[in-house]
């Protein structure tokens, strides 16, 4: 592919995200539309995952001949750019009112962040690095950005702390992905395999005293993983912030 070429497809795709490529004016099914293309894209990804997406599915699902699609829509490398632009937008608005601490902020989107992430796993496969970004993706970042104006930090710094926050929901939602799936191939839940385990570790635990302190605690109180890293992660952040604050003074 000619770079022609390829500058030519990223523009046929910033079309599509963006509403500027006209509708199909020739052989057009009644009813069909790119967002329910698209809506019937993301529900055969939910059930099966990515691997079981393909053109041909999504015609059958919709009761259409494959090469209706391609009326709506170029190919698969589009559909997904669509299917990424199309759940950004469910948490239109996750950055919060303005009046909350940047804190706050970051907390929300971090929460709302893996709850799409477990509605749609999926979204583990793909990289944004790269992906053309549509007006929901600009409008979730426009907003991460917009709470850390009163922050101090550069540009580029602020780019990096929602790199960062970002980088630790997707580390906790492959945790929770690949939790599920174990599940899944082995037909028992965490509790019933450690019911199972511990009897069998039991006799080993003391040649490892601190281990065995803990694994033999009764009153221990199991911290919720997510919100503990979020918070230290937060932490950090912040006094970041507090040090390039003074800083500058």
């Amino acid at each position: 592919m000619t770079t022609e070429d390829h500058a030519g497809d990223m523009a046929t795709t910033m079309a599509l995200l963006w509403g500027t490529k006209p509708a199909p004016a020739r052989g057009r099914k009644p009813g069909m539309t790119v967002e329910r293309i698209v809506a019937t894209a993301i529900a055969i990804a939910d059930a099966d995952g990515l691997d079981a997406l393909s053109m041909r599915r999504v015609a059958d699902t919709l009761g259409v001949g494959t090469m209706s699609l391609y009326r709506y829509l170029p190919g698969k490398a589009e559909l997904y750019e669509l299917m990424l632009d199309t759940v950004m937008g469910e948490d239109a608005g996750v950055a919060g009112p303005a009046t909350r601490h940047w804190r706050e902020s970051l907390a929300g989107v971090a929460r709302q962040s893996l709850d799409g992430y477990r509605r749609h796993p999926w979204l583990l496969e793909a990289s944004l690095s790269r992906g053309m970004v549509g007006p929901n993706q600009a409008a979730v970042l426009d907003r991460l950005l917009a709470v850390l104006d009163g922050t101090g930090l550069t540009n580029g710094r602020k780019m990096a702390v929602v790199g960062l926050v970002v980088s630790y929901v997707q580390g906790r939602a492959r945790q929770l992905a690949e939790a599920a799936r174990t599940e899944q191939r082995s037909g028992r839940s965490d509790l019933q395999f450690w019911h199972e385990f511990a009897p069998l570790l039991e006799p080993h635990l003391s040649r490892f005293p601190s281990l065995a302190s803990v694994w033999r605690d009764e009153e221990l109180t199991w911290e919720d993983e997510f919100e503990f890293g979020l918070q230290r992660v937060l932490d950090g952040i912040e006094a970041y912030i507090d040090r390039e604050t003074r800083g500058n003074q």
